[in-house]
Formats: C-alpha cells, structure tokens, sequence
C-alpha cells in the first residue's frame, strides 16, 4: 500500500488506438484525449507511479496495411510504431500544458528528437520521481502488438499490476456481447482460462509473458467516469485475470 491508500504503487496502463478517437473514425479526438489525461493525472495525484503504453488502431494497423495495400508486413509494422509515437507525444503534451503532469515519452526505436530512447533503469527512476512514462514503439519489433509491448514494459518496470482499458466494454464476456447480449461478465479467470476458452483479451505472446511472470490483468473500461481511480483505491471492478482469486 501507497501511503495515500492507492492498492498498487506502481502500474502499467495500456491504452488502446481505438480510446484516443473517440467519436471520431479515425485519429485523435481533443475530448477523448483530455478525458484520458485527467484520468492519468487523478491516479498519478493518488502518488501511484504510472508507465502507460499506447496502441495506434486510431491511425495505422499493420495487418491491414498488409492486406489491403500490399506493404511489406514489417516496413507495415514499424509505421504502425511510428502512430505510436503520434498519440504518445500527443497525451504528453497534453498532460503537460493542460494538466501540470510531468511526463517522459520512452521510445523502442530510436528518434531521440523526439524521445528519450527505451532504457529501463531511467524509466524506473522516472517513475519514483514521479513522472508518468509514457512507452512508445511497442516493442522495436516487427509482428508483435502493443499488448505485447505492455506485457513486457509491465514486468520490466516491476509494476504490481496490468491494466487493460477498454472503450465501451466493461470487462471480460463469455462470448461477444455484440453479438450475443446474454453473454455473462467474468470477473475473475486464470490465466489458462483465457487460453483455453479464446476470450481474446489479449494477443497469445501477451499472455503467456503475464502468466509466466504472474502479472495479474485488470480488464476495465476507461471510460465510465472514475473507474479507473476506484480500480487504484481497491474496488473490484471490470474483470481480474491471475493465476490466482486474491
């Protein structure tokens, strides 16, 4: 426990492309950013250390640049890396000049006009100073997603916890709520639930690098106002996967 009464003193936050659009189709809405920024900024004024890695679906997906131009699956995926950088220096400055929240973008490629290379001993020293990391470029490599980015910074930068926050979807379902609204919300599953059973709620390689490090998972949604502060201060909300029922 933080002295504040935060659960965790140190987490790692993905957010997915899909969360910086908001009511737009594509790129970078200012209501959706600014709403996550003060969400990062509530959690971060808890004294709770926060890394967060950010997904590009708002711009770019390698997989259907592949598929629908033709590109190159790698040269495809590091310009999916590069919109990374995009939303990740779009919510810093954000957190910066609207919010007072200091903050450093941490890149897996090097563009240091823009970035601080990747290197973890700074991240973390980062964070007990009580910056906000932001880590951008997934991984520096080709065909891994930024699940997998998260899952990696997450047991790199020893953070006590996953959090996975969706847009519009409160938690894991047995099956597709779109398509089949009777669909129960687990609350809480094993690691090797999700595997068996295909839920989907992250890639394979994400998963495994969790479940071989016991990094539990929160899956939760963003935004319904204040989730994200009750998740920090105990409250057991969206679904937990760990190997475990705490």
């Amino acid at each position: 426990m933080t002295t504040n009464g935060a659960k965790y003193k140190r987490v790692l936050l993905k957010l997915s492309g899909e969360s910086f659009k908001g009511n737009r189709g594509f790129g970078i809405d200012r209501e959706a950013i600014y709403y996550i920024a003060s969400q990062v900024k509530d959690i971060a004024d808890m004294g709770v250390q926060v890394g967060i890695v950010v997904g590009a679906g708002n711009i770019w997906r390698g997989a259907d640049a592949e598929a629908q131009v033709g590109m190159d699956r790698a040269t495809a995926d590091y310009a999916g890396m590069l919109a990374t950088l995009m939303n990740s220096v779009s919510l810093q400055d954000v957190l910066e000049r609207n919010y007072g929240v200091e903050t450093r973008v941490q890149s897996a490629l090097l563009i240091q006009q823009m970035a601080e290379p990747f290197i973890r001993r700074r991240a973390i020293h980062h964070l007990e100073t009580g910056r906000v990391v932001i880590f951008a470029c997934g991984t520096g490599n080709p065909f891994m997603t930024t699940d997998t980015a998260a899952a990696l910074r997450a047991i790199e930068i020893n953070a006590s916890v996953l959090l996975m926050a969706k847009h519009a979807v409160d938690g894991v379902y047995a099956a597709d709520p779109a398509k089949d609204p009777t669909a129960p919300k687990l609350e809480f599953l094993t690691y090797r639930d999700v595997q068996e059973r295909r839920l989907g709620v992250m890639d394979s390689t994400a998963l495994s690098l969790c479940m071989d490090n016991q990094m539990p998972i929160v899956v939760f949604d963003l935004f319904a106002q204040g989730n994200l502060r009750r998740i920090l201060s105990g409250e057991r909300l969206g679904s937990l996967v760990a190997e475990k029922v705490p």
